[in-house]
């Protein structure tokens, strides 16, 4: 009742007062006809003849058109008025609205709770919003008592909603997780990292709310906002790597800054604006949505909005590249890429409304002539600080003088930047919309980035110059010394001495293996230029070839391991091949050959870079990859080239992006930060550097790793104030673990969650300062609390859901060794079925009663893990082991059985699940087959079983031979029909009734079984 009153209940209350009408579950059932259909009818073909003028007949064959609709971009496109169909009496196709989306008050708004969907799998949702009959929104809502371990709950809850009831969600919008405290959305489909809140009620305040939840509602559910939501600002980007389709909504403030610019351009009143989005927000994102907004603006009139003519521009052509791939891969209308100055000029001579033109700013270069009726055309201009440079932006302002000028930059703008400032700001304004650092650091759009100097014998101070060389350069025979000298000295030449290189090679490899190789994380080098490159790549591989084959390899195959690691992207040079007399500069010449990377070849490594479990994992530049690449997956920079300003930032930001890492082992882990490793002295000089930038722009652009020091200090001693306040100072891991059941049964749940979560905060930050030598005073700490969560967990949840998966690398390793220590691994490691150690905890002889009590607790969990992953593979097979198991452990904690006696009854259980496990080889069947057979069953159980079993094997064979032939025939609703009909005719030939809805659970077990997500 607790998440009902404290939870659901709230809002319930916000949303029937933003305008959704209540409706019972049985009057929605009413409206469903069945309850296995989602959309209310009668509300649907309401809405359909009051918004389209038609009559009962044609909106009822437009409601069976949607009711069989189950792909949810092809649902995207309907709402937004791409659905049309031929109307009794007319002759030709006409446009069929769904939804009115400038007037909202003509919708119907329904919001209906605890919504029960039939399937094989039927689930119940908390919240279903519904506009004209269609639902669009489903809300979980948990209890706001345990927010950590209910939160995990939720999205669980929408994942189980999204595979189990599909139905619910093809027309789907958005989800929303909420405990009444707490609000996050994601787009459906969406991993819960990517759940985020939306704490900016623009353009209304926080005070104009009466909390937390009414805020958040109002922002994302609003009937005016969530239409706009709907119209404007989802999209279906497709990954060029894969080519799978990934549903993106956007985040508040790219809804914000879109609307800001769609409003001016409406209004007439200004025809400019600047919007910073630091980089990694998804500004590229933004202007998809922006220019969507423009061209469609479904939620608005406006005389300025016609039809108008979009231009974005960039300033490099891997940038322009970048633009054109997103516009194209979220299905933007007609963008067109203009690859040349007569390609370019001529689209915008040609006139006509509605072109999307993507290009660069060079192909302004010395254009004077202005465009006719430029006033039609709004540019949107990318890193728009550079585009003022060499008199470009003045080339482009005479060529579109009344254009819109929009200017995006992913950096902020230098405050003595007057000629970017004049060309897209509004005098005074400065920013339309600023989404800066902090913001994205604050809402984990992006991780923060802290920086470290090494190495401070070899780092390089200009303002000693000489000083460096003399005492570098030593050894060098005087004429050598003097040749350098006459060249000029400059900081590359000291950058690129052999023994600094070889120290700092040596310094990155050992760095590299304790922070980023444990959880797979990758690294960037950036060095001074393309010697240094290879240079650097010579003595890296070197250096792990070396260690490699310490470790066992042999040399042979630890030298072609280190060079598969290790790739180098640079430009190429005319120089490159030509002979040369001086044996270095030959043999870097060579090497400069050898190791270039073509256009293609270049592409394949750095998408391979960017996957888990691929090499290389370091990549060497020194101008390439700077701006523009986006790998999560890169957690370290190595800084050896002196890098100024925006240089800096863009170089740096390329650790911010978030990143999480699925292990094979089933773990998670999330990239706590980026990190920029200093060997030439950048850092020490920010200040210097970012002078002229406004302080509150770029106060947290880098973070001392000192700062994560103090952090340290400050979680161990919350953590630690906590456990002596339960009283569990000075007990060993074991003893407090039970010690601990003790105090949750003395009504003090309150404070295990507040210790889990002081504990958990204390490893991560442990683990994310590893390997500096300030984690050595908290090691014994770390070690006692990691193993004290994993035993705790499963003696208070008897579940295995804080295993060691959990931790990083580097805690999983110092744990295993830990534990090993201690005794303690054979209490908290979890064992497979198929284990031989599995059965020892069946022996109850010669077991004390604590033995007894912890055996109980770790099968509690074993088994619980066994019959969950079962489950998922077929209810209607495993689900009544998971029902045993649960019921054993109730009766145990309720006293009703003892702990020996619930060892043996998990004994007969496990029993049980090998022999289902095993049925399949009796019948002479497949496993998968079979599993058909245990759907059919519990369908129609009175069937003859040898015409079941025939059936099962027939069906079984056609999703066989269709992942065969159409691998990816799960997203292909065409061929699925087929292959219901070929299910319904193999049912009818067997003499099998109740065919729906065996088709129905039969299909949803194959898309999981046969299909290309398993």
């Amino acid at each position: 009742m607790s998440e009902y009153r404290l939870a659901e209940k709230p809002a319930l209350d916000v949303l029937e007062a933003l305008g959704y009408q209540p409706l019972r579950p049985d009057a929605a059932l009413a409206m469903r006809m069945e309850e296995n259909r989602v959309i209310l009818k009668p509300v649907l073909v309401e809405a359909l003849r009051a918004l389209n003028g038609i009559d009962a007949e044609d909106a009822e064959a437009v409601y069976n058109d949607l009711a069989t609709l189950s792909d949810n971009e092809e649902w995207q496109r309907k709402l937004r008025g791409g659905y049309s169909r031929r109307i009794t009496g007319e002759k030709q196709d006409r446009s069929i609205a769904l939804i009115d989306f400038k007037h909202p008050a003509n919708n119907h708004l329904h919001v209906v709770r605890q919504f029960r969907v039939a399937a094989q799998r039927p689930r119940i949702a908390d919240i279903v919003l519904f506009v004209n009959g269609i639902p669009l929104v489903v809300i979980e809502a948990k209890s706001p008592l345990k927010a950590t371990a209910k939160a995990e709950e939720a999205f669980e809850q929408i994942k189980q909603y999204e595979r189990d009831v599909p139905r619910l969600f093809a027309s789907n919008a958005l989800n929303i997780v909420t405990d009444g405290i707490t609000t996050l959305y994601g787009a459906t489909g969406a991993p819960s990292q990517f759940y985020a809140p939306w704490p900016d009620a623009w353009p209304r305040k926080r005070a104009d709310f009466a909390d937390d939840l009414a805020k958040d509602l109002w922002c994302l559910c609003e009937p005016s906002r969530l239409l706009d939501l709907l119209a404007h600002f989802i999209v279906f980007e497709t990954d060029p790597e894969t080519g799978q389709k990934i549903k993106k909504v956007c985040r508040y403030q790219q809804f914000r800054a879109v609307n800001k610019a769609v409003q001016r351009v409406a209004e007439g009143a200004h025809r400019k604006g600047l919007i910073w989005h630091t980089q990694g927000s998804g500004k590229s994102l933004t202007m998809v949505f922006l220019a969507l907004k423009l061209k469609t603006h479904l939620t608005l009139d406006a005389p300025t909005l016609a039809n108008p003519n979009i231009l974005v521009l960039t300033d490099r052509i891997d940038l322009d590249d970048q633009i054109s791939r997103t516009f194209v891969a979220c299905g933007l209308p007609n963008p067109v890429q203009c690859g040349s100055v007569a390609a370019l000029r001529g689209a915008v001579k040609r006139g006509g409304n509605g072109q999307i033109l993507l290009s660069t700013i060079f192909k302004f270069s010395g254009s004077r002539e202005p465009i006719p009726n430029s006033e039609n055309w709004i540019v949107l201009v990318d890193e728009c600080h550079r585009t003022q440079e060499k008199d470009l932006g003045a080339y482009l302002q005479a060529t579109l003088p009344d254009a819109h000028f929009y200017g995006f930059t992913g950096t902020p703008i230098k405050s003595t930047d007057k000629d970017t400032y004049a060309r897209f700001s509004v005098e005074g304004e400065g920013y339309l919309d600023k989404y800066g650092i902090d913001d994205a650091v604050r809402d984990g759009t992006t991780v923060p980035i802290l920086y470290e100097g090494r190495k401070a014998d070899w780092a390089i101070n200009e303002a000693e110059i000489d000083i460096l060389f003399d005492r570098w350069f030593v050894d060098l025979p005087d004429e050598k010394r003097e040749e350098l000298k006459r060249k000029g000295l400059t900081v590359a030449t000291l950058a690129k001495h052999p023994e600094r290189i070889r120290l700092i090679a040596l310094d990155i490899w050992e760095h590299f293996k304790q922070v980023c190789q444990p959880d797979g994380f990758k690294a960037q080098i950036v060095v001074v230029d393309r010697e240094a490159v290879i240079r650097y790549r010579a003595a890296l591989a070197h250096v792990i070839a070396a260690d490699l084959e310490q470790g066992g390899l042999d040399a042979d195959t630890a030298r072609t391991n280190a060079d598969a690691m290790i790739a180098c992207v640079y430009s190429k040079s005319q120089e490159d091949n030509k002979p040369s007399e001086d044996p270095d500069i030959a043999a870097i010449r060579a090497e400069l050959e050898k190791h270039y990377l073509d256009g293609d070849a270049e592409k394949k490594t750095k998408a391979a870079f960017k996957l888990f479990g691929h090499q290389p994992s370091f990549l060497i530049v020194c101008d390439k990859l700077l701006t523009g690449f986006d790998a999560p997956i890169e957690h370290v920079m190595y800084l050896d080239k002196p890098l100024r300003e925006h240089g800096l930032l863009q170089a740096i930001a390329r650790t911010n992006r978030t990143c999480v890492i699925k292990r094979p082992d089933g773990g998670e882990v999330t990239k706590p930060h980026g990190r920029i490793v200093d060997y030439i002295g950048v850092t020490s000089h920010l200040d210097e550097a970012l002078h002229s930038y406004r302080s509150e722009d770029v106060e947290n652009a880098l973070r001392d790793i000192a700062i994560l020091r103090n952090d340290l200090k400050e979680a161990h001693a919350r953590y630690r104030a906590q456990k002596r306040a339960m009283k569990l100072e000075g007990l060993d891991e074991k003893t407090a673990a039970y010690a601990l059941r003790e105090i949750v049964g003395n009504d003090r749940e309150d404070d295990w969650f507040d210790l889990q979560r002081l504990a958990r905060i204390f490893i991560k930050v442990y683990g994310d300062l590893s390997p500096d030598p300030a984690i050595l005073d908290f090691t014994t700490e770390a070690k006692w609390a990691a193993a004290f969560l994993r035993l705790a967990t499963q003696v208070i949840a008897k579940d295995e859901s804080l295993d060691h998966r959990s931790y990083s690398g580097k805690i999983r390793d110092m744990l295993e060794q830990h534990v090993h220590v201690t005794g303690l691994s054979t209490t908290i490691r979890l064992r497979s079925i198929t284990d031989p150690e599995f059965a020892d905890d069946f022996d109850t002889e010669e077991k004390s009663e604590a033995e007894l009590q912890e055996a109980f607790v770790r099968k509690s969990a074993e088994l619980r893990r066994v019959t969950r992953e079962l489950v998922d593979r077929n209810p209607a097979q495993y689900g009544r082991f998971s029902e045993r198991v649960l019921e054993i452990i109730r009766r145990f904690e309720a006293g009703q059985i003892a702990a020996a006696e619930g060892l043996r009854e998990f004994e007969g259980l496990t029993g049980d699940i090998e022999t289902e496990q095993g049925a399949h080889a009796e019948l002479g069947m497949d496993e998968n087959a079979f599993s058909i057979l245990r759907i059919m069953e519990t369908i129609v159980s009175e069937n003859d079983h040898a015409a079941l079993q025939g059936a099962a094997i027939a069906i079984g064979a056609v999703y066989a031979q269709a992942k065969g032939s159409q691998p990816a025939f799960t997203h292909m609703p065409e061929y699925l029909r087929s292959l219901r009909q070929q299910v319904r005719r193999i049912l009818a030939e067997h003499d099998i009734g109740e065919t729906k809805a065996i088709r129905d659970a039969v299909e949803e077990f194959a898309i999981s079984a046969y299909g290309d997500r398993q």
